[in-house]
């Protein structure tokens, strides 16, 4: 009991010593600009994610690997000779306070580009700002899909990139042939709208509605005993599985109740949408064995490029003195947040350009051999072509694949489940277009 305090104390000194110490020692350190490309302009690259709240426990790591990002490309010379230049702020998890210091970014900082956002209601909070004064946000973070932005590249998954194939794989032999799904969640729009996807597609391949339960907790909720409780008793048929979006810090005293009140993952799975590695850093994994999660990438893939991705963020954060040091971990939005960094390049460089029609044109179809292997823009619709990945947790904190797609899966901003008649274009229609 006591090491589980001190872990997850642990845990909440690196939140604070990172919000608090981390955007000054960024911004000094991102001045050091080599030599051959110090006379140039710099591109100005905004970087919006909470580093306080409830999102700190996700969303200070995507700070730090764009960061990262920043100086390996500044260390070879920049973009078009010319080096990037951050500009950090800290929206804390407030999501008008995110549309405030987006505008604080496109029109007092004048930046080229942003990278930021988790929750998709940071996301749609920042939206009119991005559409109304034309600028360029990358948003790292798998999401509910329904919206097909001009302004916004998705390099994390759409509906059938994770919500689709993590159910399927639960209701297959393979994962257990299941057929009664909790579907749990943070109130607010991806789960909201990931749950409404998810019925749509149990309901379609012939669960019951009976065998389909739906409820939600606001942000930053501790108590999961009565809810625990419910699934403890839905789950006592031997069938069933709950699908989790519980965002944010609420998952440690989640999982912690439901190994508290005996369930493990033989008796009821959790296939978890937002636990990856990171947050599993905050979290006694010994009751967590078993359970499973969605994602894209693990730091478990076991190649040479994805192993010094892994050493190179860990050295990273040890030279630059952030909490955790070498005890840091990979996951599924960090690399996409530094793959977003890297096409951005790619497409800066096409344009010759930093005017952002011009490098959104030219990020259509833009491909980088990212940590977990090659991934592409989409041709049309702003969205990464990238494999599925279904993870069981292991004791280590880290994911053993347990289930994979072949090869990529184009994206789909709109599911097939919920709005059949739509689709998403930028290049033949003007974004979203009725089939």
């Amino acid at each position: 009991m006591t090491k589980k305090i001190k872990r997850l104390s642990s845990r909440r000194d690196f939140l604070k010593k990172t919000a608090s110490a981390g955007i000054g020692a960024f911004a000094a350190s991102s001045l050091a600009f080599p030599n051959v490309i110090r006379a140039a302009s710099p591109i100005k690259l905004g970087i919006l994610h909470s580093l306080s709240g409830t999102m700190a426990i996700s969303e200070v790591s995507l700070r730090d690997v764009v960061m990262m990002a920043v100086e390996e490309i500044n260390s070879s010379g920049g973009i078009m000779k010319r080096p990037i230049k951050p500009y950090v702020v800290d929206p804390a998890s407030d999501w008008d306070l995110f549309a405030e210091k987006a505008k604080q970014l496109l029109l007092k900082d004048k930046v080229d580009v942003v990278f930021g956002c988790w929750t998709s209601v940071s996301r749609k909070s920042v939206l009119p700002v991005f559409e109304k004064n034309n600028g360029l946000l990358f948003y790292p973070v798998q999401y509910e899909g329904e919206e097909c932005s001009k302004n916004v590249f998705y390099t994390g998954a759409t509906p059938n990139q994770q919500l689709i194939p993590a159910a399927e794989y639960l209701m297959s032999e393979d994962g257990g042939g299941f057929k009664k799904f909790y579907l749990l969640g943070t109130d607010y729009v991806f789960p909201r709208t990931a749950n409404k996807i998810l019925r749509a597609f149990l309901l379609a391949k012939g669960v019951p509605a009976k065998n389909i339960m739906e409820e939600y907790t606001p942000f930053h909720h501790q108590d999961y005993q009565t809810i625990v409780g419910k699934i403890k008793n839905f789950a006592s048929s031997g069938d069933a599985a709950v699908l989790s979006t519980i965002n944010g810090d609420s998952n440690v005293p989640f999982y912690k109740e439901f190994g508290n009140q005996g369930l493990r993952s033989e008796d009821c799975p959790i296939m978890a949408f937002s636990v990856a590695e990171d947050e599993l850093r905050g979290m006694d994994t010994k009751s967590l064995v078993g359970h499973l999660a969605a994602w894209n990438y693990y730091q478990s893939i076991n190649t040479p490029a994805n192993k010094k991705f892994v050493a190179d963020f860990k050295t990273y954060c040890k030279r630059k003195g952030l909490p955790g040091g070498t005890s840091r971990v990979t996951d599924d939005p960090i690399e996409a947040a530094y793959l977003g960094v890297h096409i951005y390049k790619k497409a800066v460089e096409k344009a010759g350009s930093t005017d952002v029609d011009a490098v959104r044109k030219a990020t259509y179809g833009t491909g980088f051999n990212a940590p977990g292997g090659f991934k592409k823009i989409d041709e049309r619709n702003h969205h990464l072509h990238k494999p599925v990945l279904i993870g069981e947790i292991k004791r280590n904190g880290q994911f053993r694949v347990v289930n994979s797609t072949k090869g990529l899966v184009k994206p789909e901003p709109w599911s097939k489940y919920t709005s059949p008649d739509k689709g998403c274009d930028w290049v033949d229609h003007k974004g979203t277009y009725k089939k």
